[in-house]
């Protein structure tokens, strides 16, 4: 018969349970994804509580994170560890469909407030959605899509926000070099609004109309995807 009561380790729930902590994370799969989101919450001092039934994952992460080995798809086993007192809780399963699902149902039983959840595909992530997750990530079908767009012209880094509207950090165009954002007049010409330009060895500063733009210079630009893309692919 196996048992679903959670396991502590290197004290977890003294750790992360905190008195109501309202920025505590429950992580629920430690797998890459999981992982890593907890990883970096931990280091960035959230206080974060790792979830996992796989014995050879509790031991890989055993005395690095605050973890409790337990099983999602037993709603009290999610009771024993504590998962009410969380707001937030993240569910990291991908490839197990079946534990995915009935994790997250058993998370909106208990009405958490914020329900993250990771999806594979579509159809993984419309379901999650129908039985009430507040937010479905596709980690793979993100990073495949953010790479594209780096890899397609001069941006160094791309985030998406919503409704087409975009914020990019590059390379300014050959024909912005030597030229205040002014003179350039940018955003009447392409459409795009340099936030803010970092050049060499000097600090990060907001853009204005005396702005001046040098080859060497990395900008922050925002706007519409497709005017973005144009831009980035000026020479």
């Amino acid at each position: 018969m196996v048992d679903h009561r959670p396991r502590d380790t290197r004290d977890a729930r003294r750790d992360a349970r905190r008195e109501s902590d309202p920025e505590a994370v429950l992580v629920i799969g430690l797998g890459r994804f999981g992982s890593a989101l907890a990883s970096t919450l931990d280091d960035l001092g959230r206080r974060v509580l790792g979830v996992e039934r796989d014995p050879a994952l509790i031991q890989q992460w055993s005395g690095v994170l605050p973890l409790v080995e337990a099983d999602g798809r037993n709603p009290d086993a999610l009771e024993q560890l504590g998962a009410r007192e969380f707001r937030t809780v993240v569910v990291g399963i991908g490839t197990d469909l079946e534990a995915s699902v009935l994790t997250t149902g058993n998370l909106v039983d208990m009405e958490i407030p914020q329900i993250w959840a990771k999806a594979i595909t579509a159809e993984h992530g419309r379901i999650l959605k129908r039985i009430g997750a507040h937010h479905v990530v596709y980690p793979e079908y993100d990073a495949g899509h953010r790479v594209a767009h780096l890899v397609s012209g001069r941006m160094l880094d791309y985030i998406e926000m919503e409704d087409g509207f975009t914020i990019v950090k590059m390379r300014p165009p050959q024909e912005l070099h030597g030229f205040t954002l002014g003179q350039a007049d940018v955003h009447k010409r392409y459409g795009v609004t340099v936030l803010g330009v970092k050049a060499p060895r000097r600090p990060f500063e907001y853009a204005t109309a005396e702005t001046r733009i040098d080859g060497e210079d990395l900008i922050v630009v925002s706007g519409d995807t497709t005017l973005l893309e144009r831009f980035a692919a000026r020479p």
